[in-house]
């Protein structure tokens, strides 16, 4: 038999070919020994499980010549011609391509006739999600109350599309994706009937490939014994279907581990050059450090797992990575993976993603994230202190506490006097922000402190803004990525205007202060960063500035005098010395390490 229709030569014929799907045979064929047939059935379920498949078998087991019986005999004329389609009264409809109420309302008008050829008249529906509103609504009354020699059988991948109404009326049974051994042995059994040399690995990688789908498992099977001329290994398997070899994923995996950026340009260099894509390359590396993982965490579940390496060579390569190395490594090839999709180079993005993994920051990274939650900014400073850091931290803080206590207790008033000079300095304009916001409308209460600017810094973004326009081109990119994300975040952030790219930071401009402080809300900060990382394709930081703030600081780098603003206005630019000024390095230093919100200075 030639290997050009494989899945046409082994289409199952009854119900006992049925691979897989054994409580809907024994369900059916219970209700075929019993006469109690259902007037309408609905077949839902993953492709190429069988559904199409099971609804003929169904046509010929009730309409055989030898029944109704729980088998059909497909040796009768009757048989034999439903399996060909002939029989004017079996009618199988593809309702992707006639989804219109005019053929459904022709299938209403023709099921009061008798069959003419055959016991019972079979509607098989294929797609039936497809169809539109009005068609359902002409089924609805048919499917309701059909004649008695007719039977409805309704096939769908997507049954969640059908209208409850619809579903009611049927019975429905729920085909399963088949198991990896079920579809290795079907394919074993298969490759013995055709003469197919197949080695066992490259059957598991193409039953694993089908994701549960018999039909495309055999399909699969198909194509590699025509390249190979009956040959099937699971290298030759590989290589028709566009994967990769375990070596290579064995060597990105060591170049990763050794944070050797040259070897991994160079092992992306050979994938494009063996005409890979660059998405399809992401995620079989991701299943590849996935089933790393599997080796540490699970080592014994190889079998349920579909993997396809050697198991004492995912062992042997699991060993030079820790959990927490893998678990951030799948994280941030996901999140790649997923915005892949919109990148106009995908390759690039493929290159970056793997570099980040070289990179000595890949905690960081993985924890960015995932900055949409709230917790996201905790977890992140958490990721990114070591336990040295920690210590050092202590010892500071405890030094810190002993020089209040020491200053406490002498009663030093000058430097009390200096120190609630400086509070005013650090947290005066955030009280004004607070003030403002309330003026505004806004709640003071659930208002988000914004950090204040400091001079130097504004005056570099100013000195930028020049020559920052091709890349604030790419700002309508941005909202509508952001829209895309999540519309209540576009709705604030559309009144803001991007008026500096630089250091990775793209600075914009507010006209109204409750926007930027709901821009500036941890949530949709970190939403609008994600956007921004991968419509630039590098981290990319989000800094909000008021627009009168910012006007401010142009004409001031132009010589012209600023412009004069109302009262009750928030200004947050503070010279970068004023606090050096006023206060005392004690009080920079709990700044710096606790931030504003938390430092709190009382004089007694």
């Amino acid at each position: 038999m030639a290997h050009l229709a494989l899945y046409r030569a082994w289409r199952p014929q009854t119900f006992q070919d049925m691979v897989g799907q054994q409580h809907i045979v024994q369900t059916l064929q219970n209700a075929i020994r019993e006469n109690r047939l259902s007037h309408a059935y609905l077949f839902s379920g993953p492709r190429g499980t069988g559904k199409t498949s099971a609804a003929k078998i169904l046509a010929k087991a009730v309409n055989c010549e030898h029944g109704p019986a729980p088998e059909p005999c497909n040796k009768c004329s009757q048989c034999e011609r439903i399996t060909s389609g002939s029989v004017m009264d079996v009618v199988e409809i593809d309702a992707a391509s006639n989804r219109g109420v005019e053929e459904i309302r022709d299938i209403r008008d023709k099921v009061k006739y008798s069959p003419t050829e055959v016991r019972r008249k079979v509607y098989i529906i294929d797609e039936v999600h497809m169809l539109t509103t009005e068609a359902f609504n002409a089924l609805l009354k048919t499917l309701e109350e059909p004649p008695g020699h007719v039977m409805f059988v309704l096939a769908t991948t997507e049954p969640h599309r059908l209208p409850p109404t619809i579903i009611s009326r049927c019975q429905r049974f729920d085909f399963r994706r088949v198991s990896l051994e079920e579809q290795v042995g079907r394919l074993r059994e298969i490759s013995t009937e055709e003469q197919i040399t197949a080695e066992d690995e490259a059957l598991r990688y193409i039953a694993r490939l089908s994701d549960g789908g018999m039909r495309d498992a055999l399909s699969l099977l198909d194509q590699i014994s025509s390249f190979t001329g009956g040959q099937v290994t699971l290298q030759h398997a590989i290589e028709a279907t566009g994967g990769l070899p375990s070596e290579q994923f064995a060597r990105l995996a060591v170049a990763v581990r050794e944070k050797d950026a040259a070897k991994v340009l160079h092992e992306i260099d050979e994938m494009m050059k063996a005409g890979k894509s660059a998405d399809k390359c992401l995620e079989q590396l991701m299943h590849y450090f996935r089933d790393l993982l599997l080796a540490q965490l699970a080592p014994d579940a190889g079998d349920s797992s579909g993997r396809v390496v050697d198991p004492a060579e995912l062992r042997e390569m699991s060993n030079g990575f820790s959990r927490e190395r893998l678990f951030a490594i799948i994280d941030l090839l996901n999140r790649y993976q997923s915005e892949m999709k919109y990148a106009a180079h995908p390759q690039t993005m493929f290159e970056i993603a793997l570099l980040k993994l070289c990179s000595d920051s890949l905690g960081a990274e993985s924890a960015a994230g995932i900055s949409s939650s709230d917790t996201g900014a905790v977890g992140r400073a958490e990721g990114s202190i070591s336990r040295a850091d920690l210590g050092q931290l202590k010892q500071q803080i405890a030094s810190l506490e002993h020089k209040l206590s020491a200053l406490q207790q002498s009663g030093g008033s000058s430097s009390m006097a200096g120190a609630s000079s400086s509070s005013g300095a650090v947290g005066g304009g955030n009280a004004h922000a607070r003030s403002n916001s309330a003026a505004s409308g806004g709640s003071s209460s659930n208002a988000p402190r914004i950090a204040s600017i400091p001079r130097l810094k504004l005056n570099a973004y100013v000195e930028a803004s020049s020559s920052s326009a091709p890349s604030l081109a790419k700002w309508p990119q941005v909202l509508q990525r952001v829209k895309e994300e999540r519309v209540t975040v576009h709705a604030w952030l559309v009144d803001g205007e991007p008026v500096a790219f630089a250091e990775n930071t793209i600075v914009v401009a507010f006209r109204n202060t409750i926007h930027r402080e709901t821009t500036e809300k941890p949530t949709n900060k970190g939403v609008i960063e994600g956007v921004l990382t991968a419509v630039f394709g590098s981290p990319t930081q989000l800094l909000t500035i008021m627009q009168k703030d910012w006007q401010d600081a142009l004409a001031e780098s132009s010589g012209k005098p600023k412009a004069d603003h109302t009262a009750g206005e928030e200004l947050l630019l503070v010279p970068e010395d004023e606090a050096a000024q006023k206060g005392e390095p004690w009080i920079d230093e709990a700044v710096r390490l606790f931030g504003e919100q938390l430092v709190t200075i009382k004089d007694d």
